[in-house]
This record gives C-alpha cells, structure tokens and sequence, in this order.
C-alpha cells in the first residue's frame, strides 16, 4: 500500500508527457501566452520533446506572429516530419510572408494536399489570385478545402461568372463551400440566387444563416434579414451584430437600440456599433453612455467615441477623451488621430496637433499621403505656416490634395506670391490642377489685391487647364473686384454669369459693399441671402448691422421680429484660448462663472488704464444696438477675444504667445483694442532688456530713434539709447515713440515672409491671422496692419507679451 503511495505521487509531480504538453502549449497559446507555453516546453526533458512538441511550440510562434522567432526553433529542431514543413508553410502564410512560405514550400521533398492548399490560401490573401490559380491547376490532387479556397479567392477578385463555373465544375462541395458561394453571390448583389442556394442546402449551421441574413443587411433588405433572423434555430454574437448592422447602417436607430438591449451579450463590436450608429443620429450622450458602459474596449471603441465627438462638433470632448485614452496607456490607432488632428485644427490647438505629429511618426503612419494632407491641414489652422511647408516639402509623391492644401493655406493667410509659385511649380511638375486648386489660387490673388493677375489665371481655366469654372470660382472673382473697391464691376459679373449665382456668391459681394460704404448694393445682396438661406442668421445679422449704420433702428426691429418668427437664432460668439492644454472658453459678459473672474476683471481694468495712455478709446459704431455711448462702452467693454486676452496674460508664461481662437468675425473694436495693447505691453517689455544679449538678426533702418532686432524669433522695437549705451531707457519714451510710429505708418515696408522662413514676424509682438468666414486678417508682417478679409471657420489671435 505505502509503494503504491509512494509510485501514485511520484507520477503526480513528474513532467506532463509529451502530448499534453503539445495540448498545453496549443491552449496557452491561443491566449496569447507565449512566454508560458515556452516555459512548457523548456521544462520538458529532452527525451520528452518529440516531433509533436517541437511543431506545437512553432506555431505557437508564428500564432503570437513571432515568426523570426519560430523560425529559430524551426532551425533548431532534431528531427523534421512532413507536418513540420506544413506548419513552416502555414506559419509564414499566416503571418503574410508569402515569399518566405513559397521558398519553403520548393525546397521541400514531400508535399501533401495540406502544403500545396497553404501555399494557394498564401496567396489568395496576398491578392495574388493569378497565381493562386496557377498554383491550384498544378495541385496533383484537390479535396474540397482546396475548391473552396480557390472559389473564396476568385469571389474576392470579383469575378462572379468564373466564380459560377468553378462552383459547377467542384466534384464535391460541403457546408462551407455553399457559405462561400452564398456570400459571393450576396457580394455580386444576387440575392435571389443566394437565397436558392440557401434554400437548397442539405445542412446549414449558424454560418450560414448568419450569411444569409448579412447579405439582406448589405443589400438594403433589412427587414428581409429580421423575418429569417426571428426563425433561426440559434444564434451567436456574430448574428446579433450582423443584423444590428443593418439597422444603424440604415439609420432605423430606434429599432437598433431595441435589438441592442436585447442582446445575449453584448459584444465590443456591437458596442461600437451602437456608438457610431447614436452618434451619427446625433444622440450623443447617449453614446457616451454604451461607451462609459463597457468593461472592455478595443482601439476601435476609442476611436468611435472620437469620431462622434469630432463630427458633431463636441471637440473638447474629444480631446477629453484622447487625454484618456493615452493615460489608460491605449495606443491610439490610425482613424483615431486623424480625427484628433480635424479637432486640432478646428480649435487650433497647436500643442495637441504636434503631440499628435510625434505619435504619427512613432508609428510610421506619416508616411501615407493623406495623413500628410491632414497634418498640413493641421498646422495651417494652427497658423504655423512653416510647418505646414515643412510636412509639404519633405513628402516625395505629392498627389493633387497635398498640393491644393499648401496652396490654399497660403492663400488663406495673404501669402500671394508663394502660392501662385506653388501653382506654377505643381503645373510644371506635372500635376494638372483642378477645380479647388483654381479656388486657392484666385483666393490669393483676392487677399493681396491682384486684381490682373487673378483675371489672367480665371480666363486660363478653360484654355489653358481645361477647368471650366464654377460658381465658387465666379465668387472668387466677385471677392476680388470688391476687395479692390470695384463694385459695380462685381455687380455687373454677377448678371453676366453663365451660373446662377448661390449664396456664397452674393456673400463676397455683400462684404464688398459694407467694407466700401455701398449701401444700397449692400441692402440688395443681403436681402438676396435671406431669400437663399431663410434659416441661416447671417444675412440677418449684417443687414440689421447695415440699417444699424444708417440709425434705421425701426427698420432693425422690424429684421429681428423677422428672425423671432422665423425661429432664425445668431450663434453666440465665444473666444477661447488653451492654457497648459486645457481650454478656457469665454462669451460676452462679465465671465462671473470663470474660477479666475476676479483676477480677469482686475486684468482688464488694468489693460483699459495702458490702452486709454496708448491712445485707444472704444468705438461704439460697432455696438448695433439703440442705446445711449455710456452703454455701448461698457458693452464693448466685456467682449469675449478681450476677456481672453486679459486671462492670457494672466496664465500664459512671458514670451510665450497667447493664442486666442474666435468662432465669429473679430469686433472691429476689439481688433483695435489688441493692437494698442501690444504696444501697451509688448514695447514696454521689450525696453527693459539687455540688447547685448541678443544678436542682431534682423536689422533695418527706422525713422526716428527706433531699432528693429529680432529676438527667439519675434521682431522687437527698441529705443537707440539702449543700443548705443546697453541700458533701458525709459518706458514711456520708448512707449511714446513706438506709438507714435505705428499709427502715422511711417515704417519703410519689410517682405518678412521668405520661402525659407515661412512664418509671421511679430512686429510690436502681435499677430492676428485666422481662418475665419468674413473675419478680418491682421498680419503684421508689415507694419500697416493691412485688413483683409478671409473665409473659413476660425480666428486665430496671437500676442506676444
């Protein structure tokens, strides 16, 4: 009894034999525990490690795509069997290294119907379908596994009647393969074949039902694909998501969510499903809950969240979510940051789209033509124009996107003469513009008053590039006569054209005519917008602006009784600015909800102390609103791109730019404002450092006592004194000189923007630019403050402190 004891637990503690331990090896790794299973294997004896261990534990190799790895113990094997050259084979068609599995496959001396099947699956996934056929009529023998195979293939390469010919020709087919030809028949839109098919089979497991049902879903029958999902003898998650499919692809959410809360189990691709399916239907929060619901997400669940977020105009909580995705350590996947890249862009977030860069470049996804379109995109918003280029240039394969987005981003920001030199260099390169290349260009020649040069290239269109024009081109060259103050001209274009002209059309020229005080014509337009757009608040708005002007205030009345009853709401206007990448949003008012309302408010008296010394005193044209000058003041008072500025200046650390993003035309007033304050502040800084501890750049002759030099990268003014004797010389001398100069224009002009350098010289510290529809551009790369106005959605504001 005591021996049988002792030989009972001897045999308990010993090592598994061999073939459970293959079994082991095979089950670890299915879970992905690869380094468990090799503990399984190195824990067997020598002895113990037959030809069956040693093939187990290389596929479980290749099955954790391991292949180098695999290989390795491939080489070190004793001995080889046939089932090990296969799992060679397999392995390497499995991990897509289809050049590898057919070295493998020639050198071998035995091959069976398993090796030959392999090689052909190899390259049915590859796409290589040509010689996966080639290969298949070689095969000495076929079983159905291989007919199948290279029926799934030539389904694939979207052949369906030589599909139909190999389905007839198979000497015997199974369950499988009339679910291959089912699903291919529903590819090829027959779904009356399918059905036939289906019908006819002798067997069907849960595949085929599921097939079926998927190809009603795909062909726009759903409720066909119900009535046989309701009959099915069982399902699996795969069934439940293929018909859940079908209701959000076709938009019937409500029934979606039902099918959804009736799920057995509620899947991570069904999740994402009812996350992109809420979200697209604008139920948003209710998205948000399926997702905060899930115990377990993928990268495609982050993603989803993401896209809803950024297509619905929730970009903060976007960006939310990106943060936390990164802190739960989820690496984020490819549509994931493209869309995080569109939420930079339109916040103009210039910190989270270079964090996004970097992480697109660690995973070498910045080599794909239109994630460099994206990222261009990015940065022109962001008004970072140098990287822009940069992205631009270093790209060798530029298709018509990538050249389009570089020149409509300079274009965008005033850059005439190196847009139209991209132009030309994209025509000589071979690249034939299109309708939106032609869009940028004219839009240049718009913003920098080209009036000539934008005729010469409108007029090319058709003979030279064979683009006829369009309506938006017509708006273009509408945009380009007002601008140059030629507004009838503009009038008479737009009864001549050959198009009907749309909104965007008698916009550029509504603009036109309130920049150049036609009123008349400015009346015309905008009631031709009202009758175009009924429901967009912007017609309303600059018409009721235009009889503001004119002290037609019952007339006024009249326009906003108008918008009551036709329920047309104006957006509010907000600014917002980010401060250690978090953003901080401000609408008119007295921001009392901010934590920091009592230090911005102390801020923006301070600033109304620097401004009225500078000179400024607010303008009360700008307020449209019947009220006496006391009120307009204190209305102007709290807009929202000042309230940011003065937090600004409070949060963001000295020398480093305030970056102020408004969803509407900047207030006239306002732009003045921030223009006196970067005299107020900036030059006043300036004065107070030491010269000889900077280079000279940048140096040019200034009337007056005044010095240029440019310091990290921002053009500066300082008084003679301080560079003759290396010391400050009073502020306020320098402050009344820098004033002074700056509002009588008499600085000899400087061409700041160089192809090398393609970035705004911030002369007095401060650069407006933006992106903005009707918004007005303030480039101080001259020292004019040339206005000019842009299309888009955002302004971008930065001053320099």
């Amino acid at each position: 009894m005591r021996s049988l004891f002792i030989r009972s637990t001897r045999a308990y503690h010993s090592p598994s034999p061999p073939i459970y331990a293959a079994d082991q090896i095979k089950s670890l790794s299915r879970r992905g525990q690869i380094i468990s299973a090799r503990k399984v294997f190195d824990d067997l004896s020598d002895l113990n490690k037959t030809v069956t261990s040693w093939n187990s534990i290389v596929a479980a190799y290749f099955e954790n795509h391991l292949p180098n790895e695999a290989k390795k113990l491939f080489d070190k094997m004793p001995q080889r069997n046939l089932v090990s050259f296969n799992g060679l084979v397999s392995g390497y068609v499995k991990n897509g290294m289809i050049n590898e599995a057919r070295k493998v496959f020639d050198q071998m001396a035995e091959r069976n119907i398993t090796s030959w099947t392999s090689m052909v699956s190899g390259y049915v996934k590859a796409g290589m379908i040509a010689e996966a056929e080639r290969m298949f009529w070689e095969m000495p023998d076929r079983n159905v596994v291989s007919w199948t195979v290279m029926l799934g293939g030539i389904i694939d390469d979207g052949r369906e009647e030589d599909a139909r010919k190999l389905y007839q020709m198979m000497p015997q087919k199974d369950i499988f393969t009339h679910t291959t030809m089912l699903l291919g028949l529903c590819k090829f839109g027959k779904l009356r074949e399918a059905r036939e098919i289906f019908d006819e089979m002798p067997r069907r497991n849960v595949n085929s039902w599921t097939a079926m049902i998927s190809g009603y879903v795909h062909n726009n029958k759903v409720h066909i694909g119900r009535k046989l999902f309701e009959v099915m003898p069982e399902k699996n998650e795969v069934s439940w998501t293929a018909m859940l499919t079908g209701y959000t692809q076709c938009g019937r959410i409500e029934e979606a969510r039902q099918l959804f809360e009736a799920m057995p189990m509620k899947s991570v691709v069904a999740c994402n499903l009812m996350i992109i399916g809420l979200g697209h239907s604008g139920q948003v929060e209710k998205a948000r809950k399926v997702f905060d619901s899930m115990t377990v997400r993928d990268d495609g669940t982050w993603s989803a969240m993401i896209k809803v977020y950024e297509r619905k105009g929730f970009e903060i909580k976007a960006l939310d979510i990106f943060t936390l995705m990164q802190n739960q350590r989820v690496r984020p996947n490819f549509p994931s940051l493209i869309s995080v890249l569109s939420v930079c862009g339109s916040l103009a977030s210039l910190d989270h789209g270079r964090q996004v860069h970097t992480q697109l470049v660690r995973s070498q996804f910045d080599v794909d033509v239109y994630v460099s379109s994206v990222l261009m995109t990015m940065y022109i918003k962001c008004g970072d124009l140098v990287k822009a280029k940069r992205v631009f240039d270093r790209f060798g394969s530029k298709d018509i996107v990538m050249w389009n987005s570089i020149i409509t981003g300079f274009a965008q920001h005033g850059l005439a003469e190196e847009a139209l030199k991209i132009f030309h260099e994209m025509f000589s390169t071979g690249i034939m513009p299109d309708e939106i290349t032609f869009v940028g260009v004219l839009t240049a020649c718009s913003y920098t008053g080209k009036v000539e040069e934008g005729f010469q290239i409108f007029e090319s269109m058709t003979s030279k590039y064979l683009v006829d024009p369009k309506t938006e081109h017509y708006a273009c060259m509408v945009d380009l006569l007002g601008r140059a103050g030629r507004v009838q001209e503009a009038m008479n274009l737009i009864n001549n054209m050959p198009v009907k002209a749309d909104a965007i059309v008698w916009g550029a020229l509504m603009g036109a005519c309130r920049t150049h005080m036609k009123m008349d014509l400015a009346e015309v337009a905008a009631k031709k917008l009202i009758e175009l757009e009924p429901k967009n608040a912007g017609p309303y708005i600059l018409l009721s602006n235009i009889y503001a002007s004119q002290g037609r205030w019952a007339d006024v009345a009249e326009l906003r009784k108008t918008m009551r009853e036709q329920s047309v709401s104006k957006s509010p206007g907000c600014s917002w600015l980010e401060v250690e990448k978090r953003v901080h949003f401000f609408t008119g008012g007295e921001c009392g909800d901010h934590p920091d309302h009592e230090m911005i408010m102390k801020m923006l008296e301070k600033i109304e102390g620097l401004l009225r010394e500078a000179g400024y005193f607010p303008d009360g044209s700008f307020v449209m609103h019947d009220v006496d000058e006391e009120e307009k003041v204190q209305s102007l008072r709290y807009h929202s791109e000042k309230l940011a500025v003065a937090y600004g200046l409070l949060k963001v650390p000295e020398g480093m730019p305030i970056r102020v993003i408004k969803n509407l035309r900047v207030c006239g007033d306002c732009h003045s404002a921030i223009k006196s304050k970067a005299i107020a502040f900036c030059c006043v800084r300036v004065s107070l450092g030491i010269v000889k501890n900077y280079e000279a750049s940048l140096q040019i002759s200034l009337p007056g006592d005044l010095q240029e030099f440019t310091c990290r990268g921002y053009q500066c003014f300082v008084h003679q004194s301080v560079v003759d004797a290396e010391q400050t010389c009073p502020d306020s001398q320098v402050l009344e000189i820098v004033q002074k100069k700056l509002m009588e224009n008499e600085y000899d002009m400087v061409d700041s923007y160089r192809s090398e350098h393609c970035r705004s010289t911030r002369k007095a510290g401060i650069m407006l630019e933006g992106v903005g529809d009707n918004i007005f551009l303030c480039s101080t790369n001259d020292n004019v403050f040339q206005e000019t106005q842009i299309q888009g959605t955002t302004t971008t504001t930065e001053f320099v402190p």
